[in-house]
């Protein structure tokens, strides 16, 4: 048994007011989602360590419903945390994370264009990910935050585009809670993010 598993704890919503294309009621509901994985992370994690692993089994046991979850819990909680930090930012990117997607992507304008379409093809989260297998920037789309997942990419800007995310503001307008996501990414926490993860130094 893991008795060292230590219980997470959601962090405070970063934004404090309404933001262009992104409403504060709308970022204070989607809060209460993030903490909802928080919450469930700790519970599946702490069953775990009691569950009857013997009766383990591909098509159904308890154990092996447990275990799918939490990748759904635990990434849930990841990129949210991410996610929520990005907002509220001017949206420009300098230095050497613009070097990278120009590099990867050709321009900037040809990244946002990339990333808008990944956002309209995803059913759960479009995220900028450097992948540490290639060394290079990707827009991965994931249906589901534990569905396209890919193993070694460090995500960078992870953008929800579950449903949400945008209803309360945009109803069925994806693209225009896209663009305003965009428009208001700061790129101070990528560039911060990006350095912890020796992505860029």
């Amino acid at each position: 048994n893991n008795t060292m598993r230590k219980d997470y704890t959601a962090n405070p919503l970063p934004v404090t007011s309404d933001l262009e294309g992104i409403s504060l009621k709308s970022t204070q509901e989607h809060q209460k989602l993030y903490e909802g994985y928080v919450k469930k992370t700790n519970e599946v994690q702490a069953k775990l360590e009691t569950v009857d692993r013997s009766a383990a089994n591909g098509v159904y046991s308890e154990y092996g419903e447990m275990k799918r979850q939490e990748t759904f819990a635990v990434n849930g909680m990841k990129l949210h945390e991410i996610y929520f930090r990005l907002l509220g930012g001017d949206g420009e990117v300098g230095g050497a994370l613009r070097t990278l997607i120009e590099r990867d992507f050709g321009s900037v304008e040809a990244w946002k264009e990339d990333f808008t379409a990944t956002g309209i093809s995803a059913r759960g989260w479009a995220v900028l990910a450097y992948d540490t297998s290639d060394n290079r920037l990707h827009n991965y789309a994931m249906d589901a935050q534990n569905v396209g997942a890919v193993w070694g990419a460090v995500p960078l800007v992870p953008m929800d585009v579950y449903e949400h995310a945008y209803f309360m503001d945009h109803g069925v307008n994806r693209k225009a809670y896209i663009e305003a996501f965009i428009r208001q990414i700061d790129w101070s926490v990528v560039r911060e993010l990006a350095e912890r993860q020796g992505v860029v130094a």
